[in-house]
């Protein structure tokens, strides 16, 4: 099998179903598998692939174990040389530049992940054509990116006690100590339909916040230079207060509570799972092109 397209889904059936509508003509092709993880969704999710979707590959959870969870198993069962891992609110724009996948990591040895141009928005602009080149970026978006399995066997799987949030840059560390390297590829465009502006107002705000806080301390704690890390989770900490606290988004504070509890509840995990880097490879991967996350046209 040549490409694989993986999808985890939880309670979204609406947007799943537009991500496979907008995406169908790929995986319809023999040379692509679908699959799709339901962790623990109870809008019938999984009665609506197995009956409208049978080339698809459909795994569930009765309870919910994560994302991260889900995409270890995602990327264990697939059979294909190359993993498309998309969000199921997000799909690809321009399919055929697929096709130029395989051709790019034969070019390049050395790449492991190709990070996928992404936007961000209910409605894509009427001009998505870019000028942009690619180039090797520190790390890569988990709504729209391509491994080579070959390479993804060859590091940890994705901590799954993270939950949510962290799981790139962890590979990213990983990668980089293996001498492999991340590209960006804007070549292809993924849609990731969301509005950014609106979701300080979801009810899940305060739960993304307090992972994606604790998520970056637990990278430092793991990877960097055991003299910087207090230095790193502080100034975390400072520019929380400074850019968000100050300015009247109280429920950070909350959050950043909930997150240092994290952090010391897991202290044993990141003693056991520490990889420090040195300070001339820290400064090193410091010194990468950072990650492209947001395209603008």
């Amino acid at each position: 099998m040549q490409f694989s397209i993986l999808i985890t889904t939880k309670n979204r059936l609406s947007q799943l179903q537009l991500t496979l509508k907008k995406n169908e003509d790929f995986i319809n092709r023999d040379d692509v598998e679908c699959l799709v993880y339901d962790d623990g969704s109870d809008d019938n999710t999984f009665n609506f692939i197995k009956a409208n979707y049978p080339e698809i590959k459909i795994f569930k959870n009765l309870k919910s174990k994560g994302l991260i969870f889900c995409r270890n198993i995602l990327l264990s069962k697939t059979k294909s040389k190359y993993a498309i891992t998309i969000d199921d609110d997000s799909h690809i724009v321009n399919l055929e530049a697929i096709s130029q996948v395989p051709l790019y990591f034969n070019d390049n040895m050395n790449c492991a992940v190709l990070g996928c141009r992404i936007f961000w928005g209910l409605s894509l602009p009427e001009n998505i054509t870019t000028t942009e080149i690619s180039l090797r970026v520190k790390s890569f978006v988990g709504c729209g990116h391509i491994w080579n399995m070959e390479k993804w066997h060859l590091i940890p799987k994705y901590p799954e006690w993270f939950e949510f949030y962290g799981e790139e840059d962890f590979a990213a560390f990983q990668l980089f100590k293996k001498g492999l390297q991340i590209h960006y590829f804007p070549k292809i465009l993924v849609h990731h339909r969301v509005d950014i502006k609106s979701r300080k107002q979801n009810n899940d705000y305060l739960l993304r916040t307090r992972r994606s806080l604790r998520s970056g301390w637990y990278l430092y704690a793991m990877f960097c230079p055991k003299r910087l890390v207090l230095k790193k989770i502080t100034y975390s900490i400072y520019a929380q207060f400074k850019n968000k606290i100050i300015k009247g988004d109280y429920r950070v504070a909350f959050a950043l509570c909930q997150a240092l509890l994290d952090l010391i509840l897991n202290t044993p995990k990141l003693i056991r799972n520490r990889e420090r880097l040195s300070i001339k490879e820290f400064e090193e991967f410091c010194n990468l092109p950072d990650t492209k996350i947001y395209w603008k046209p």
